[in-house]
């Protein structure tokens, strides 16, 4: 663990190594409400399971003493794992720690054992910085980050929801997300991320089409017609491919083909001038 987090607690390897390990019941150790990860790998905590099966626990659990109880400050997984694997009580050091400190070394932890999402990361900048008080120059000098850095992913926080959903959904990068910022409004920030997955934009892909709605939605002269550039031809044959379902989807016998003519690509669509009645209303 980072020096960072043992300042923050004031605990230190000797006291975790010989005085301070207790017996903790499991039934009594609480959730840790600061906990910035929303969403915990199945298959990471049984191969850490496996691995306290195998080994022990080499290394408790940090709690606090509330009460009766016990609020867990870290070890979130070690806890998981051991409660999958059925044991009853698990080793663990017991602290004080503010409410401040709990939601920072969680954070803190995360980091540094696996991962965040960039967004669980921006959500809990901004839980440090709504319910604690905290200045981004503190958070960023307690986390070891540079200001701009935690500036630019509270950011990622302006995106609507359903926009934020769909990104980790989609499994989308955070560089992806901040070209979103650049749109003015929900509807073509949906409109973009459904073109990165259906064509697999990369981000200087994704930076070029931004581009491109931005300059279309740009006031021009009075009485000028805008003119819609597509420099990916990607773009523009997921739209014909896209009509041609639906007129399909309405009963119409449409027929395409295409045709690579080297320097260019031909597209023949074939549809009769009349649906298929007989189609269309044949008997179930």
């Amino acid at each position: 663990m980072s020096e960072a987090w043992h300042k923050l607690i004031n605990i230190d390897k000797e006291d975790i190594a010989v005085h301070e390990v207790h017996t903790i019941e499991l039934e009594k150790i609480r959730p840790n409400p600061y906990q910035p990860r929303q969403n915990f790998s199945e298959q990471k905590i049984l191969e850490l399971a496996q691995s306290i099966k195998t080994y022990g626990l080499l290394q408790p659990v940090v709690l606090r003493k509330r009460q009766e109880a016990y609020q867990l400050i870290a070890g979130e997984r070690r806890l998981r794992a051991c409660r999958f694997l059925g044991w009853t009580n698990i080793p663990a050091v017991v602290r004080e720690a503010s409410d401040s400190a709990m939601a920072t070394i969680a954070l803190i932890e995360n980091l540094q054992r696996e991962s965040l999402n960039f967004l669980e990361e921006a959500n809990a900048y901004r839980q440090l910085l709504d319910e604690f008080r905290l200045t981004q120059e503190v958070i960023a000098q307690r986390l070891g980050k540079s200001q701009s850095t935690i500036a630019n992913k509270l950011r990622l926080l302006k995106l609507p929801e359903k926009v934020q959903e769909l990104l980790l959904v989609e499994e989308l990068s955070e560089r992806h997300a901040r070209a979103l910022l650049k749109l003015p409004n929900e509807e073509l920030q949906l409109k973009v991320v459904n073109e990165i997955c259906y064509l697999g934009l990369t981000v200087s892909q994704t930076d070029k089409r931004v581009e491109e709605l931005l300059a279309r939605d740009r006031p021009g002269r009075r009485g000028e017609r805008k003119k819609v550039v597509i420099r990916d031809v990607r773009i523009f044959l997921n739209s014909v491919r896209q009509g041609v379902a639906i007129l399909r989807a309405a009963g119409l016998e449409t027929e395409v083909t295409e045709e690579d003519c080297g320097e260019h690509l031909e597209i023949h669509i074939r549809l009769p001038k009349k649906k298929n009645l007989e189609r269309v209303h044949a008997p179930t």
